[in-house]
């Protein structure tokens, strides 16, 4: 009879080798409302709470005006015949009439196409046709772009554009000239669930056309109010967004944050600028503050910075890319966002994965990306297996859960590519997590370069170089190289134009302090980098540039 090894022998569950998944619980259920119920509810809840205001017109909503407002809208739109699930586009800078374009399209089950206001005539004629839209509803210019001329432009091109109504323009009140019955709207609103698809983004598109990411009331409801939830917001809370509706940053984490917990909703500026947001945090006592982190060097860069009184705020969020260490201590000391929040997550997400939670330390704050929200499960996988790997290792950042799109619009192969049969969304960005369950971004897949059989990671030697005294921005690629496959190419932008550091100084400055095989071979001073419309770097065109 074999004996069995006595308890203290045996290697406890925690000592063994963890796994980089994890699974977010939580208290609070999913929400399954659509985000017209959603809005109704809050409506009910908080009549006489201001809901939107906007500082450029002053106009102001309660959420019984808001309500009222966003009704009247969904019942023109059924009048004019709008089916559910056909495609109303919003090509507009931020302003009320996006919010309620935003709510009514939910109202009546049409589905809201994003379009990002930079575009110009070939790619939002792309976007008309590939997503099919049938009523346009956009600003008349920004930023020199004439809209109505743009639109007159391609109108030829996309047969099934019925009507196009712009914003500040009779056509805008022709929305509502004619209103559906309200039995008609509720009949339409009997017809919806929550998950019916509600909304079209379109990706950046770094290597081609973008792809338009399909969300569902299920989709961004959740997400908003986990992202709203995570933060401790409340009805008494008013959030300042600079940031564009037209991204998941504005729409999602900002306006269905605010209105799943009756908040409200403050607009500083059609598109950001640094000294209308303090304006409008002061004047309007915001609780909270978005934007990536060049927009709060941008605040905090002003020469009255100090003139402001934000001592209304508690929190906010970033998002977008690594916030360094410096300015995040000016937001919380300076700024009084000791809760400021980091998120992570893509379109195809909704788009929040992974956050940093209220008393998380600076450390936290400005490594990692936070841990997995509720309800949804994160893991680091072998790019090459999709097995999943030790914590702490490398690998693929996938995602699983609520939030997953529905696909890429009309696109099954490409939704293949990204979504596997288990439901993972694959990133594409490489991570790791710690033991502790927090999630560090390292790179993407399609930048790490494979040097004679050795993985580098471009943002590694990117963050080491930006230590450099030379250096004010660089951006690492792998060029072909005949004996090791690839080398490594720093393209850097130099303080001092006059003098710009040499590759014999680079190196040095590398030497003894990166792998030898980390050490860029290659160095090319450059005045800026290429951008995609959204201001990713667009890699592809460096590597293409300096590939011979």
């Amino acid at each position: 009879m074999s004996s069995r090894p006595s308890p203290s022998s045996q290697p406890s569950l925690s000592e063994q080798p963890s796994l980089s998944y994890a699974h977010g619980t939580g208290t609070v259920p999913l929400l399954g409302d659509t985000v017209g119920g959603n809005l109704r509810r809050a409506v009910d809840a908080y009549p006489e709470r201001e809901a939107l205001v906007d500082m450029a017109s002053g106009r102001r909503w309660t959420y019984a005006q808001l309500g009222a407002d966003v009704d009247e809208l969904a019942r023109g739109l059924l009048a004019m015949g709008v089916a559910k699930g056909e495609r109303v586009g919003i090509w507009a800078v931020n302003c009320p009439e996006w919010v309620l374009v935003q709510y009514a399209t939910a109202r009546i089950g049409a589905i809201m196409v994003n379009i990002n206001p930079a575009y110009r005539a070939h790619e939002l004629a792309y976007v008309l046709q590939q997503a099919g839209v049938a009523v346009l509803v956009a600003s008349l210019a920004h930023k020199g772009s004439d809209y109505r001329a743009l639109v007159a432009e391609v109108r030829e091109e996309c047969p099934e554009l019925r009507s196009v109504h712009h914003i500040g323009d009779p056509s805008w009140e022709e929305l509502t000239a004619e209103l559906a019955p309200e039995d008609q709207l509720a009949a339409r609103d009997a017809e919806l669930t929550c998950d019916d698809p509600i909304n079209i983004q379109y990706t950046s598109g770094t290597t081609g056309f973008a792809k338009g990411a399909t969300l569902s009331h299920h989709n961004i409801l959740n997400n908003g109010y986990f992202v709203g939830e995570t933060v401790g917001y409340g009805e008494q809370d008013r959030i300042c967004l600079p940031v564009p509706f037209y991204h998941c940053f504005g729409m999602v984490m900002g306006n269905l944050a605010a209105t799943s917990h009756g908040a409200c909703v403050v607009i500083p500026a059609p598109s950001f600028e640094p000294a209308a947001t303090l304006r409008a945090v002061q004047a309007e006592r915001c609780t909270s503050l978005y934007g990536v982190p060049t927009m709060f060097i941008a605040e905090l860069g002003l020469p009255d910075f100090a003139s402001y009184d934000l001592s209304s705020l508690r929190t906010g969020i970033m998002a977008g890319s690594p916030c360094p260490v410096e300015v995040m201590k000016r937001v919380v000391a300076e700024m009084h966002m000791a809760e400021v929040s980091i998120c992570y997550g893509m379109t195809e997400t909704s788009p929040v994965a992974t956050q940093t939670r209220r008393d998380d330390d600076l450390e936290r704050r400005t490594g990692t990306v936070g841990r997995v929200l509720p309800h949804l499960e994160v893991k680091v996988v072998d790019p090459a297996t999709g097995v999943t790997v030790p914590r702490g290792e490398p690998g693929e950042l996938c995602t699983r859960g609520y939030s997953v799109m529905l696909g890429y619009w009309n696109e099954p192969e490409k939704t293949a590519e990204v979504v596997d049969r288990g439901r993972w969304m694959h990133t594409g960005d490489l991570g790791t997590m710690g033991e502790d369950g927090y999630v560090q971004i390292v790179g993407r897949i399609k930048d790490m370069i494979i040097r004679g059989g050795e993985n580098v990671y471009p943002r590694e030697i990117e963050e080491f170089l930006y230590g450099h005294p030379k250096i004010a921005d660089v951006q690492v690629v792998g060029i072909p190289d005949a004996r090791y496959g690839e080398e490594i190419l720093a393209c850097v932008v130099p303080r001092d134009p006059a003098d710009p550091p040499t590759h014999d100084e680079v190196a040095e400055y590398c030497r003894g302090r990166l792998a030898h095989y980390k050490v860029p071979r290659r160095v090319e001073v450059v005045d800026g980098f290429p951008m995609t419309v959204s201001g990713k770097v667009r890699k592809i065109e460096l590597r293409e540039r300096y590939a011979s």
